[in-house]
């Protein structure tokens, strides 16, 4: 195993996250990974009541004995989810690890520590991280522009952001956004982090509940097939480059305004490219790492593959280099 204060302190074997995806998070993914000694996290967000959410967990600990946590991504919206009812859904049900996202998790961590629960908050920037510090949640989750969703506004890749990061973060920190194999998670792990979150390579794994063309279509991109929409609003979004999101890009660099993409954009449209498998039918989120996943493996495998390729380049090809430099 591959120990890291992670490891210790959220209570895994392994220092790999399968972060929280939207119509991905789903219990057949969540419980492969967490049996295979890694952290899933169902996407509460996904389901859509609280009661759903409850039925989830349910059918995920039908799946598994082993800890997983729940994914609550909290963003400003006209009609707001009931986060407080997803919240105690995920306190009553039990749950110890909690993943959040996209705003100031201060309102949720009093309710969440009293429950016994760790909180792990992904972060786009060093400033966001820091604060979130601060706070009190029990974990970082550094995310850098290589991701696949929302990157911030910063444009920082990962090599850089991820050390800057571990310079001034003492909680355990994961590395997010570009991260796809063993080779990475080294990286990740020299630069200061103490694993790492994977959403795009978990989502090519044979438990993804998503379509397997979809599987297919990210194995055979490039790195270059995605697109960032909605730069000119500041709500920067990498996702996959089809005829819809350049046709985003186009009419927003244009002057277009959101009002004039929000057909284009909507989430029933991106549900559809995962449920029928037609990467063209919608806007979907899928990162740059996709330029090195070539195969649709059991999550169980990637894991252990990761794991085990690691530990060698950690023992064999690192330390060959330092016995040569001895000599």
């Amino acid at each position: 195993m591959l120990t890291t204060k992670f490891t210790e302190t959220f209570g895994v074997r392994h220092p790999i996250v399968q972060g929280g995806m939207q119509w991905v998070g789903r219990a057949e993914l969540v419980a492969a990974v967490a049996n295979s000694g890694a952290l899933g996290m169902l996407t509460a967000l996904t389901q859509p009541t609280p009661e759903a959410l409850a039925k989830e967990i349910a059918r995920t600990r039908d799946l598994t004995d082993q800890p997983f946590g729940v994914n609550l991504t909290i963003l400003p919206s006209i009609t707001p989810p009931p986060y407080d009812e997803y919240r105690q859904v995920i306190i009553d049900a039990g749950i110890k690890i909690v993943e959040t996202a996209g705003s100031n998790p201060g309102p949720h961590l009093p309710q969440f520590h009293a429950a016994g629960i760790k909180v792990l908050h992904k972060c786009t920037s060093v400033r966001h991280a820091v604060k979130a510090q601060e706070l009190g949640v029990d974990g970082i989750s550094i995310d850098g522009f290589e991701c696949a969703g929302h990157p911030g506004e910063d444009d920082i890749p990962g090599l850089v952001l991820i050390a800057a990061a571990a310079e001034k973060i003492t909680i355990p920190m994961v590395a997010s956004g570009g991260f796809g194999d063993a080779r990475g998670l080294v990286a990740a792990l020299a630069l200061g982090a103490d694993g790492i979150n994977m959403g795009t390579r978990f989502m090519c794994t044979e438990e993804s509940p998503i379509h397997q063309n979809i599987k297919e279509a990210i194995v055979a991109a490039k790195e270059t097939d995605t697109e960032l929409i909605f730069r000119p609003l500041r709500n920067t979004a990498r996702v996959a480059s089809n005829a819809v999101s350049r046709e985003v890009v186009q009419i927003l660099n244009d002057g277009g305004q959101f009002p004039d993409v929000q057909e284009l954009v909507s989430g029933a449209r991106g549900r559809t490219v995962y449920e029928n498998g037609d990467p063209e039918a919608g806007i979907w989120s899928v990162g740059t790492v996709q330029g090195i996943i070539h195969d649709i493996p059991s999550a169980g495998d990637l894991v252990e593959r990761i794991v085990t390729e690691a530990k060698d380049i950690i023992q064999s090809r690192l330390g060959d280099m330092l016995e040569r430099v001895s000599v």
